[in-house]
């Protein structure tokens, strides 16, 4: 690694002062690209349940490379070989990890720049990285993409314990307030090996995956999947979906710049440059103001939706774990299409279903391989005394109804 004569530092709030050594670290965060992430919330419209949780994609890519700057001195104390190239790809890697989100990250993934997922636009925007740095970020782009030859690298930028998963529970616990999702990143990353190019454990940090797989999945009923959180993103996903619509039989959407590009786009065309252009100055000012103007809109739908999400007049929503009946739902539409002089297919923006899955530890995957003192591997889930780390591995479906409140 090059290092800087002098010493940049950030504080953050979760792991104190994040220093910067490296000048190259440096010019990428302070890059156009990365800025943008200050404006891209963590967690969507989780800002609606838990007034705190305004963080960023910006605050999370600093802290998930703090992580793995501990991690990588933890594994070279073990005599795990990690060269300075290697650990400047890393760093690049995990801090350039989110940069392919859009507005409000997962919740409008796939609808605004349709059928591509922020994965594959964060390799793109690596690659102009890559282009305009010379070549500076090859190995971070091997790492991330896994073709790079060294495996356990790429387990620590994505995998069951990457930095990414660390950091993310651990910062919206902070900001939510929800305890519960409160892992020891330090504690776990104290415990980390390298076996045949494999990232495990060391068995003395059995309880500390216990918490974190249990701490995974109270965050995603708690918070993630929280009901009020899930029908706003859902609402929000039938604001996009319903604005593209409008704009293809002409009505006007009083729109310009970057959402009206992807709104207006043939989702049959690959990301060209300059779709990736209009993709970076996307953010989540963009959506909001949008909603304020469509609060106004002549169609009653977009104008409807709009003033659910501003004024925090959310749907009620109801989970079960059986499916909806289609019977039901169809009465349920026909009713309010009538009192609002609405047809089926307008009506189905305020009375839809859909499903939630919940799984915090997915052996199918990749399982978390625990290190014994006599140098085999087990997994957790077989070495754990605990019954529910088992159950963790099974996938929970569960379904949602959502409907005007004015139904009941």
């Amino acid at each position: 690694m090059t290092n800087s004569h002098k010493l940049k530092i950030i504080n953050d709030p979760i792991y104190g002062f994040i220093p910067i050594h490296n000048d190259l670290i440096f010019q990428i965060i302070e890059h156009p690209y990365v800025q943008r992430l200050r404006y891209i919330s963590q967690m969507g419209l989780s800002y609606l349940v838990y007034p705190g949780a305004h963080h960023t994609r910006f605050h999370h890519a600093l802290g998930a490379m703090y992580l793995m700057h501990r991690a990588v001195a933890v594994l070279r104390q073990k005599r795990v070989e990690i060269s300075n190239q290697e650990e400047e790809a890393l760093y690049l890697a995990i801090l350039l990890h989110d940069i392919g989100h859009g507005p409000f990250s997962h919740g409008l993934e796939g609808l605004i720049v349709q059928n591509t997922d922020h994965e594959e636009l964060t390799v793109a925007i690596m690659r102009r990285l890559n282009r305009e740095f010379d070549g500076a970020l090859d190995m971070a782009l091997e790492i991330f993409t896994g073709t790079y030859p060294r495996k356990f690298l790429k387990q620590l930028v994505s995998g069951q314990l990457d930095m990414d998963r660390l950091d993310f529970l651990r910062r919206d616990s902070f900001y939510t307030g929800v305890a519960e999702g409160s892992v020891s990143a330090q504690r776990l990353i104290a415990m980390l090996h390298v076996v045949e190019d494999r990232l495990v454990v060391e068995q003395k940090g059995i309880h500390s995956v216990e918490n974190f797989l249990v701490a995974r999945r109270l965050m995603y009923w708690q918070v993630y999947l929280h009901k009020a959180s899930l029908c706003a993103e859902q609402i929000l996903m039938n604001l996009i979906r319903r604005a593209r619509a409008l704009n293809s039989t002409g009505i006007d959407l009083g729109l310009s710049g970057p959402l009206m590009y992807f709104l207006s786009r043939d989702e049959s065309l690959g990301l060209n440059d300059s779709g990736l252009d209009e993709f970076l100055k996307l953010d989540d000012i963009d959506v909001i103001s949008a909603l304020k103007r469509w609060m106004n809109h002549q169609d009653f739908v977009l104008s409807e939706l709009s003033k659910i999400i501003m004024k925090r007049k959310l749907l009620k929503i109801d989970i079960k774990e059986q499916a909806f009946s289609s019977k039901e739902i169809e009465e349920k539409r026909i009713k309010f299409a009538n009192k609002h002089n609405l047809s089926l297919d307008e009506a189905s923006y305020f009375v839809f279903t859909g499903s939630i899955s919940n799984l915090a530890y997915n052996q199918s995957k990749e399982n978390i391989q625990l290190l014994k003192k006599d140098g085999s591997l087990i997994d957790v889930a077989q070495a754990s005394d605990q019954l529910h780390i088992k159950a963790l591995s099974e996938q929970v479906v569960k379904y949602f109804l959502c409907q005007p409140k004015s139904m009941d």
